[in-house]
């Protein structure tokens, strides 16, 4: 049985930091692409629009199938490494490679260029599957306490926090390093200072997690992936979360993706993406601890419903930019950013429960089936928000450019950015409000506990 134990912490200090560190990947890979390579592809590679937006996220449709497949090898898995630590090096064997490419820049525009930066961004979306499934299950097997795991994914958010601090700023400060809005080889080389974070960032998870406890399940899932499957529909709990998450992050990867078209179309400065992604991440780094005791004295269904209202909030209010200038803007997106964080932590808290009430309750291990499926779900549907606003931008009549030929665009595709970043996100936030209310597991956890 699963209960919230006595407030002893059973996780050391040492594997906290070292499980939290992997969230740099999270961050980066999640980041970058989602706040630079629709513009990268409208403006340095003469991609149509809706083009781009298609390239952005078929790969993130590949994950339906990759992450379900990943997770159900690491649950099987056999090693002194545990089952999951196995597959997070190999992830850092490759995904900073394939991120590199991802930006390399060859000598093409058009279709051509949409269809090698799609299939590199396909072999970098298998390569984060493979260190994202497993350590996403982990929070989930090292203890059994209710309240601990949210404090363990505390450090997991705060690094989460700096690191979309830092490469929020740097990756767009070396993108735009040669003129306004930067050039290709300026986009090399932001690439390749992110690949050197990812590996540095990954494999320290993989060494830091070395001592990482095993609570969960000692026996995997045998069953195939029909029996798999049909457990989990059963799981009521598992499923509004998934359905939760999936629609919060449709709203967040829109807002990711207009960014840089808000900033410079709206602001005026394409250099106001720095600091719009700084307000929007830096209140993860200073309200952690605050959303831990609101989950503690709300639980977290309750702290959920809260960080909606904020971030709902925050993105209604951005709406009246072009009235009150970037000072207003900056701030509603600071509001922005209080929401984000308690989103953030109160999902994964919340993954983390179902994962350890699956596993009491049937004594199988499943969490990376339950993580890959979560994942790929959230992972697809989010970068439908990419597509999303790309359909916008056409539909509002915005001109794609590269260097060489700059243009002015009409007013209908400066509305649209302005919708694309606020009206659209803020009606898709706060819908997520009713979903929370039907999730309703919560403290003392048993293995029973269901919605």
């Amino acid at each position: 049985m699963i209960t919230s134990a006595a407030s002893m912490a059973t996780v050391p200090r040492g594997v906290r930091f070292g499980y939290g560190v992997g969230s740099f990947c999270t961050a980066t890979f999640n980041g970058v692409p989602g706040l630079l390579l629709l513009f990268y592809m409208t403006n340095f590679l003469a991609v149509p629009a809706w083009l781009a937006g298609v390239v952005v996220t078929a790969p993130k449709v590949w994950d339906l199938f990759v992450n379900p497949l990943v997770g159900r090898w690491s649950d099987r898995t056999v090693s002194r490494w545990g089952p999951r630590r196995p597959w997070l090096l190999a992830g850092a064997c490759t995904l900073p490679i394939t991120f590199f490419l991802v930006f390399a820049g060859p000598p093409l525009t058009g279709v051509p260029a949409a269809l090698y930066v799609g299939a590199c961004f396909l072999a970098a979306a298998t390569a984060y599957a493979l260190f994202e499934v497993p350590y996403k299950a982990m929070p989930g097997e090292m203890t059994h306490d209710y309240h601990e795991r949210t404090s363990l994914l505390q450090w997991r958010m705060v690094f989460v926090g700096a690191a979309t601090a830092i490469i929020g700023v740097l990756a767009p400060i070396i993108a735009t390093s040669e003129g306004a809005e930067g050039t290709l080889g300026s986009y090399r080389l932001m690439a390749l200072t992110i690949a050197v974070i990812l590996l540095v960032a990954m494999l320290g998870s993989f060494f830091g997690t070395a001592r990482a406890p095993m609570t969960g399940a000692p026996e995997p899932d045998r069953g195939g992936w029909r029996e798999q499957f049909a457990a989990i529909k059963g799981d009521s709990a598992f499923l509004w979360l998934t359905v939760l998450a999936c629609v919060q992050m449709l709203a967040v990867s829109m807002m990711l993706a207009a960014a840089p078209y808000f900033a410079t179309y709206t602001l005026g400065s394409a250099a106001a993406t720095q600091t719009l992604f700084a307000a929007l991440v830096g209140p993860i780094l200073l309200t952690m601890p605050v959303w831990v005791r609101v989950a503690r004295r709300f639980d977290k269904r309750g702290a959920m419903l809260l960080a909606v209202l904020l971030f709902g909030g925050g993105t209604t209010a951005a709406m009246a930019t072009p009235l009150f200038g970037p000072v207003w803007a900056h701030c509603t997106i600071l509001l922005v950013g209080v929401g984000y964080a308690g989103l953030q932590l109160m999902q994964f808290s919340m993954l983390a429960d179902v994962i350890a009430v699956d596993a009491a309750r049937t004594g199988k291990r499943r969490a990376g089936v339950l993580t890959g499926l979560w994942t790929a779900i959230e992972s697809g549907v989010s970068a439908f928000g990419a597509l999303i606003f790309g359909i916008i931008l056409s539909v509002g009549g915005f001109i794609e450019s590269d260097p060489s030929r700059m243009v002015e665009q009409p007013d209908s595709a400066l509305t649209a950015v302005l919708i694309g970043q606020t009206a659209i996100p803020a009606v898709i936030i706060f819908a997520s409000a009713l979903i929370t209310l039907k999730y309703r597991l919560s403290s003392p956890v048993a293995p029973d506990a269901r919605a």
